[in-house]
Order: C-alpha cells, then structure tokens, then sequence
C-alpha cells in the first residue's frame, strides 16, 4: 500500500511563519508608538497640572498676606503687565520664579460702604509656545 506524500502540501505552506512574525512586528511597533504617544500626553497632562498647583499655591498666599495687612489692600492692585508695588514685589518675584512667563493681575473693589473688598487674583501661563493660555483665577473677600 502506497502513502500519500505530504511534500506538497508543506511546499504551500513555506513562509507562513516569517509573514506571521512580520505581521506580529508591525502590530507591537504599532502598540508601542500607541503607548509612547500616551505617555506623551500623560506627560503634558501632569505638566500643566502642576503649573496649575503653583498658581492656586502662589494664589492662596497671597490672599492670606492680603488678609493680614487688610488697611493698604489697594497697594496689592496690580493690571496686567505692570510693575508691582513694594507690597506685592516679593510675592511677584516668587510667583514668577516658580511659573515661569506668568501674567499676573490682581483686582481690588469695593464692594460697598462696610462690607469686604472684593479681591480678584488672575494668573495666566502658557506652558509652550503656540499652546492655549492657561488662567487661574481666585476671588476673596477681605
């Protein structure tokens, strides 16, 4: 009795293996720029987070140093872009150091005859150039 020869059938199939690791190369190549492209924007995300922290930090502290010398509030004011006052210098100087190219602005208004002034402090950063500008802005009642 004569067997049937399996030399064709493994003729057909020569290759199949290295197209397979081919193929499994490029899905983890894919898979692994998938992955640095999220830790890219995990990266990002953390960056401005912590930029975030600072202004609310920086913020806080100032209401506080504000809150304590409540009598000169109006030497806090500060519009955009200009010089601070003595009062406000240290704290400007701070601020800027730990976000650097910060805008800062603060408001003072009154609000009526007795009441507390309304305080505004809005710092702006922008963490690369051509990306949005991020503002964070704290009000208080002194």
């Amino acid at each position: 009795m004569m067997r049937p020869s399996l030399r064709p059938a493994l003729r057909r199939e020569k290759g199949i293996a290295l197209l397979e690791a081919l193929l499994a190369a490029v899905l983890l190549g894919l898979g692994l720029l998938g992955t640095i492209g999220l830790q890219a924007r995990a990266y990002s995300a953390l960056s401005d987070a912590g930029m975030r922290a600072e202004a609310t930090i920086a913020a806080e502290r100032l209401v506080g140093v504000m809150t304590t010398d409540a009598d000169n509030l109006s030497a806090y004011a500060l519009a955009a872009d200009a010089a601070p006052g003595d009062r406000l210098a240290p704290w400007y100087g701070a601020t800027r150091k730990s976000i650097p190219g910060a805008q800062v602005t603060v408001t003072v208004a009154a609000t009526g005859a007795g009441l507390p002034k309304n305080v505004t402090i809005a710092i702006s950063w922008q963490r690369k150039t051509g990306a949005q500008k991020n503002t964070h802005t704290v009000r208080a009642y002194i």
